[in-house]
């Protein structure tokens, strides 16, 4: 597992730090507003959550009961950020794919960000994660991350005018569009959640 470990965290960062050097070398904003908008694309946090878990399983695995280290190695904890990083593909894949044309590095950084690593993640998850002690209750506080997010980005956005995704963009669409996509959205946490523990109430059988 450590050595599987040891290639996510690897890939992830690597691939969080070249995104980062390709925003501030793209950039039409001053250096701060690009660091604030490249820390408020849902896909750069949840890839630097699979980083951050993935280098604690490689580099502290045995990590003790009461600290944080061992909060990112426990299987909820695993289980929310495989349905995070599972949502990222899925929405980038379906829904976002068709609207750029990465080419070059920029092509090579994005198939990590949102295909590579969720898949890697995912296979992870269903290797080595432990899932008998998954529980229905576990599920709300997954949602909490999603939600927060949502609403921070939405609070920014009417702000700055600014939105990290075209389908909450309440500048080129409706208020009630914008409703519905986010819902959406939030009600596919949910259901890969659901799922996730179904799956490992199923394995305990």
């Amino acid at each position: 597992m450590r050595g599987y470990a040891a290639l996510l965290a690897i890939i992830g960062w690597s691939t969080v730090i070249l995104q980062f050097y390709l925003i501030l070398r793209n950039r039409t904003e001053s250096v701060e507003e690009t660091v604030v908008r490249f820390f408020s694309f849902f896909t750069i946090l949840t890839n630097m959550l699979v980083a951050l878990c993935s280098t604690v399983l490689w580099l502290r695995p045995g990590a003790g009961g009461g600290s944080w280290l061992y909060f990112l190695s426990k299987p909820a904890t695993l289980t929310a950020v495989a349905v995070y990083i599972t949502v990222v593909g899925l929405v980038y894949n379906i829904l976002l794919r068709l609207l750029w044309d990465p080419q070059g590095l920029e092509q090579l950084v994005d198939e990590s960000l949102h295909t590579v690593i969720p898949s890697l993640f995912i296979l992870f998850w269903l290797i080595f994660v432990p899932k008998g002690g998954l529980q229905w209750r576990d599920v709300p506080a997954w949602l909490i991350y999603p939600f927060v997010y949502t609403c921070w980005i939405m609070i920014r956005g009417a702000v700055s005018g600014w939105y990290p995704y075209p389908f909450i963009d309440l500048t080129k669409i409706s208020t009630q569009e914008v409703l519905v996509n986010a819902g959406a959205v939030l009600v596919s946490f949910l259901l890969f959640s659901l799922l996730l523990v179904g799956v490992g109430k199923l394995g305990k059988r």
